[in-house]
């Protein structure tokens, strides 16, 4: 009984620290461009690398 009144309110901490995240990386514009992350691997590279390096 005694270790359910600890790990409930660790749980809702980590929870509301998961929350306050969430929300810090929304305002902080993480989630803007969710498709040009996606598509760059299809651009090509302005050099192309030495495989001999």
């Amino acid at each position: 009984m005694n270790g359910i009144l600890f790990l409930i309110p660790v749980a809702l901490g980590l929870g509301l620290l998961g929350l306050f995240a969430f929300f810090w990386a929304v305002g902080r514009g993480q989630f803007d461009d969710l498709d040009g992350a996606a598509l760059r691997i299809f651009i090509d590279d302005e050099e192309p690398r030495d495989a001999q390096d």
